[in-house]
């Protein structure tokens, strides 16, 4: 079922960044952890801060500061950290037909991460063309922006917040985790979804039972992904939503 392109009210630039607003709730307790972490790796503050705008990769930027301070060699660095964000060639074919013709996309998809794709891959084609990239642009730009912040809080004042608050250092680590299940929950509305959905958890959890937890992330989107377009025995979603 496609979705009638509705025009924004208000400036796309707006709309974006209010409709990215609930991002933060993951994104800040995660770069406050990343930001302590590095410090205590032996990473200046800004060159923590560094990583957090030229990377800007969650993950790979833990696996990063890991393997710079355990002394490997770079090309392992290198080689690890584009694996693990490998799983953008399967972002990138789907958010491709929403895209218009702009030469500022390319500059933008530095941008894309997993929840700014989740949440243009169902708003963007609920938009008119002549907004869309401004209400990407918003969107992007605010999860960006409270990344870099919530690093240079966690590389300044980490080791503060840890020891006035102790219970926030148990609570950041779930953050990100819980966004990606709001973001993944509304999905299961359909057996082709679920069935997708299924694999690729099951896949990711015996990649971190084998020991193989930097692998299960590339390896587990791929499973899912080839799921997704190979199944094709339910075309009508069960809920509100399309496939």
């Amino acid at each position: 079922m496609t979705t009638r392109p509705h025009a924004l009210s208000t400036s796309p630039w707006l709309a974006g960044m209010r409709e990215a607003i609930p991002l933060l709730g993951g994104y800040i307790p995660v770069a406050i952890s990343f930001g302590l972490i590095a410090i205590q790796a032996g990473f200046t503050a800004w060159e923590a801060t560094l990583i957090s705008v030229l990377v800007y990769a969650g993950a790979s930027q833990f696996l990063f500061i890991g393997m710079v301070a355990a002394g490997s060699p770079l090309w392992l660095v290198v080689a690890m950290t584009l694996l693990i964000n490998v799983r953008h060639l399967v972002y990138a074919p789907n958010l491709a037909p929403w895209l218009t013709a702009s030469r500022h996309w390319p500059w933008l998809m530095h941008g894309l991460t997993d929840q700014i794709f989740a949440l243009a891959h169902s708003r963007l084609p609920q938009l008119p063309e002549h907004q869309r990239l401004g209400w990407y642009t918003g969107a992007a730009l605010l999860a960006w922006a409270s990344w870099i912040a919530g690093t240079v809080l966690g590389a300044v004042a980490g080791d503060w917040l840890m020891t006035q608050w102790p219970l926030l250092g148990e609570v950041m680590p779930f953050a990100l985790p819980a966004l990606f299940l709001v973001l993944v929950v509304p999905r299961f509305t359909s057996r082709r979804w679920t069935l997708a959905l299924c694999l690729t958890i099951a896949m990711a959890m015996a990649c971190t039972l084998a020991g193989l937890t930097n692998l299960g992330i590339p390896l587990s989107a791929l499973c899912g992904a080839l799921c997704f377009y190979l199944v094709k025995f339910d075309t009508r979603p069960t809920g509100g939503s399309h496939e």
